[in-house]
C-alpha cells in the first residue's frame, strides 16, 4: 500500500480544562466562610467586580454616589444594563472555546432547578447556641465516612483504616508498605488494594507518599472527572511535566520545559503551568480544624403544611455585578491595546466567577432537595426513621458524579426542624434486618446508646449481649460491629461502665 498525504477537515466539540474550570470545581467544596473569603479576595483583585448594595443599605449619600449622572459619582450598574448593541462579547462568548453547558452538564445532568429561593428564612426556632459546634475529626472522619459507604471486602476495610490513621494533617501517607504490612498482618497484595481504595476517596491526591505523587493523582482525577470525551492535551502535558520533568519544574527551567513540549514561544507554556498551579499542594488542608467554630447553615429546610421547602442561605454573600464604568470603557474605540487586553481578561474572570457561584448554589439546592426527598421519614418522625443512603443514590437521582456529591456535602450544613446537621450526616451504610430491609447504621447506633442507658450500672451489658438483644429486634450484626459502633460513640466497654456503688 502506497503512502500518501491527505488534507482532511474535521468538525468536533472539545472541552478544554482551564484554571477557570478548576475554579468552578473548587467553589463546590468551599464552606460558607471560605466562600466569603474567596469572594472578598476576588473583589479586591478584580476592578470589574462591584458589590450591589441591598435596599436597606442604601442611604441618600450612597444614592448620590451610585447615580451615574451625578458628578464624581461611582458609576455602577448591573450587567443587564448594557445596551442591546453592546459590542462586548456575550456571557457565552467570553468563555471563548470553553463549552460551559457541557462542563456543568457533568454536575447538573439534564435537570434544571426552577427558581430556588436564595434568601435565608427567619426561623423562630433557630437556636444560635445549637450552631456552635466543636471541631470534628477533620480529614480522618471525612475519609472514614466515605470508606464505610463503599461496597468493599471487610478484610480490606481494616487495612484502609490503618492507612487513614497514618496520614498527616496535610493528607500525606507517613507509613511505607512494610510498616503497613507489619501493622495489619496482611500481605503485600492486600496493602496495594487498600491503598487504591483510600486514594480513590475525596479529596483527590490523598494518601500519596510525596508531593509529586499527589499532583499526578490529582491530574489523573481531573482527566476522568472533568474532560470525558474532551480534549485532554493540556492535562496530558501537565502530567508529562510532573512525571518526567519534575526537576525542571522545581527549578523553574521554563525554557527547557517549553522546548520539551514543542512550544516556540515561552509564553505558550503558561496554560500548562496554570493547570499545575491550580492543583492542591496539601490535599488535606481544607479539613484542618483547630478550634470550636460558629456554623452558618448553607440550607434551611422548613415544613409548610405537609411539604418541606428548601431555602439557600445567601445572607452575607455579596451580590456581584459588573462595574459599568469599565464596561463602557471596553465599548469605546480609543482604549489602549494593553488596557483593553487587561480589562477583557478581568471581564472574562468576573463573568466566570458569577457563573460558577450561580451553578454552585443550584448544585447545593439539587443535592439538598434529593436528601430531603430520601429522608422525609426522618424529618417527620426522628432518628428511628433515618434511611440508609449512599452517595450513589443521590448521584443517580440528580445526574451528578459521586465525587461531586462528596464535594457538595463537604463542609456544608443543613438546618431542619430536627436541628442543625452536617449534610454528610444523612449518608450512612445500612445493616440487614430480619424483615429484609436495610437499617441505617445511625439508627443502630442510637439503639445501642439507648440499650446502654437503660442497663443496670452494676451489671452492664457486654457487646455480645447487646448483639443478641438487637438480633431479637430483627437487626442482624456481629459482635465486632457492636464494639465498633460503641467505640465510635465513645461509650466505654462493659468493664469500664460497671459501677460498684
Amino acid at each position: 500500500m502506497a503512502l500518501e498525504q491527505k488534507l482532511r477537515l474535521k468538525l468536533a466539540q472539545r472541552l478544554v480544562m482551564t484554571p477557570s474550570l478548576q475554579q468552578a470545581i473548587k467553589l463546590l467544596q468551599l464552606s460558607r466562610l471560605e466562600l466569603e473569603e474567596t469572594l472578598a479576595q476576588e473583589i479586591l483583585e478584580n476592578p470589574l467586580l462591584d458589590v450591589e448594595e441591598s435596599p436597606e443599605e442604601v442611604t441618600p449619600e450612597t444614592e448620590v454616589e451610585n447615580d451615574p449622572t451625578a458628578e464624581g459619582g461611582a458609576e455602577q450598574a448591573p450587567v443587564e444594563a448594557a445596551p442591546e448593541d453592546d459590542p462586548l462579547p456575550s456571557a457565552e462568548e467570553t468563555y471563548e472555546d470553553i463549552d460551559v453547558e457541557a462542563f456543568f452538564a457533568d454536575y447538573l445532568g439534564n435537570g434544571r432547578v426552577e427558581g430556588p429561593s436564595m434568601a435565608a428564612p427567619s426561623l423562630e426556632q433557630d437556636n444560635r447556641l445549637e450552631n456552635v459546634v466543636s471541631a470534628s475529626g477533620g480529614l480522618s472522619e471525612h475519609l472514614q465516612w466515605q470508606l464505610h459507604l463503599l461496597d468493599v471486602d471487610p478484610g480490606i476495610i481494616d487495612v484502609c483504616e490503618f492507612i487513614i490513621g497514618n496520614l498527616d494533617e496535610d493528607g500525606f501517607l507517613r507509613a511505607n508498605d512494610e510498616e503497613i504490612i507489619r501493622g495489619t498482618g496482611c500481605d503485600g497484595a492486600r496493602v496495594v488494594e487498600a491503598l487504591a481504595v483510600v486514594r480513590s476517596l475525596d479529596p483527590p491526591g490523598i494518601a500519596a507518599a510525596s508531593l509529586q505523587e499527589s499532583l499526578v493523582a490529582q491530574l489523573e482525577h481531573l482527566m476522568m472527572d472533568s474532560v470525558e470525551n474532551g480534549d485532554e492535551a493540556l492535562l496530558h502535558q501537565a502530567h508529562l511535566v510532573i512525571t518526567e520533568h519534575w526537576d525542571e519544574l522545581l527549578h523553574q527551567k521554563w525554557e527547557a520545559l517549553a522546548n520539551t513540549l514543542g512550544y516556540v514561544e515561552l509564553a505558550e507554556i503558561k496554560p500548562v503551568l496554570d493547570v499545575i498551579q491550580g492543583l492542591e499542594l496539601k490535599p488535606g488542608r481544607i479539613f484542618r480544624q483547630d478550634n470550636n467554630q460558629y456554623i452558618e447553615p448553607d440550607v434551611y429546610v422548613r415544613k409548610l403544611e405537609e411539604e418541606y421547602t428548601i431555602t439557600l442561605n445567601d445572607d452575607g454573600l455579596p451580590r456581584l455585578r459588573i462595574n459599568s464604568r469599565y464596561q463602557r470603557m471596553l465599548e469605546g474605540k480609543d482604549l489602549d491595546p494593553k488596557a483593553n487586553e487587561f480589562l477583557r481578561d478581568k471581564m472574562r474572570s468576573a463573568m466566570w466567577l458569577m457563573k460558577s457561584i450561580d451553578q454552585r448554589q443550584r448544585t447545593i439546592y439539587k443535592v439538598a432537595q434529593s436528601i430531603v426527598s430520601f429522608q422525609k421519614d426522618f424529618l417527620d418522625h426522628g432518628i428511628e426513621h433515618l434511611r440508609p443512603m449512599v452517595l450513589r443514590q443521590v448521584a443517580e437521582d440528580i445526574g451528578m458524579h459521586e465525587s461531586t456529591i462528596s464535594r457538595v456535602v463537604s463542609n456544608k450544613f443543613m438546618y431542619t426542624p430536627r436541628g442543625l446537621f452536617p449534610m454528610k450526616y444523612f449518608f450512612h451504610s445500612g445493616v440487614d434486618s430480619a424483615r429484609g430491609e436495610n437499617v441505617s447504621s445511625m439508627v443502630v447506633k442510637e439503639r445501642i446508646r439507648k440499650v446502654v442507658e437503660a442497663e443496670d450500672p452494676a451489671r452492664p451489658l457486654s457487646d455480645s449481649k447487646i448483639m443478641r438483644l438487637l438480633q431479637k429486634e430483627g437487626i442482624r450484626l456481629a459482635r465486632r460491629t457492636v464494639a465498633k459502633y460503641r467505640e465510635e460513640m465513645m461509650i466505654p466497654s462493659s468493664d469500664k461502665r460497671k459501677k460498684v456503688f
